[in-house]
């Protein structure tokens, strides 16, 4: 006769999770996140009615922001390939990799606000997690801006270092992404316009 009630090994905790508890379950995120998130619903009580909608997609039918993800990823990771990849001369890639990067840098304006209506919207530890994602993308723009400031005064050295820290960032706020989607199903099945978490 089957035992069913013998007790069971416990479930193996995948890496991915561990490193996100880590990183999210701090009371203070809660209380800046409480603060955040109402300057937020504040800002978009003010935007016209169909603003909110669109940057949640609603429109499309399902969230908006993993759509435009792919335009800063793509170019900010064209432009680090162009930056270190041989060329047939010395500085051949160099305006390739700084256009690369300046359509990545301009794409991220619209990947942030949409990122940002969508956050607006959840709680509990994805609420937490989506912050240090936010923060993490953010901190990745503001180093490209500066690299690409750095690249126009010819500051090349120093434009590269900049953007290959971004996409370094960009790396780990994506990985908390993946997070947000696959282990606490944000915008899965539908928009963002409901709370989730």
């Amino acid at each position: 006769m089957l035992n069913l009630n013998r007790s069971r090994p416990p479930a193996h905790v995948p890496p991915a999770h561990v490193l996100e508890d880590a990183v999210s379950d701090h009371d203070t995120l809660e209380g800046v996140a409480d603060t955040l998130q109402t300057l937020l619903r504040g800002a978009e009580a003010t935007l016209p009615g169909g603003v909110t909608d669109a940057l949640h997609g609603e429109w499309l039918g399902h969230p908006l922001h993993p759509i435009l993800v792919h335009l800063p990823l793509g170019g900010w990771m064209i432009a680090a390939a162009l930056d270190h990849l041989p060329a047939r001369s010395p500085g051949a890639n160099d305006a390739a990799a700084d256009r690369a990067l300046l359509l990545g840098t301009l794409g991220a304006v619209g990947t942030i606000a949409t990122g940002w209506a969508d956050w607006s919207n959840t709680r509990g530890q994805a609420r937490r997690t989506g912050l240090i994602h936010g923060a993490l993308n953010e901190a990745a723009f503001v180093l490209n801006v500066g690299s690409l400031l750095a690249r126009r005064r010819g500051r090349r050295g120093l434009g590269k270092a900049l953007s290959g820290a971004a996409l370094g960032v960009a790396v780990a706020g994506g990985f908390l992404g993946g997070e947000l989607v696959y282990r606490h199903g944000l915008g899965v099945g539908r928009t963002l316009a409901h709370r989730q978490g």
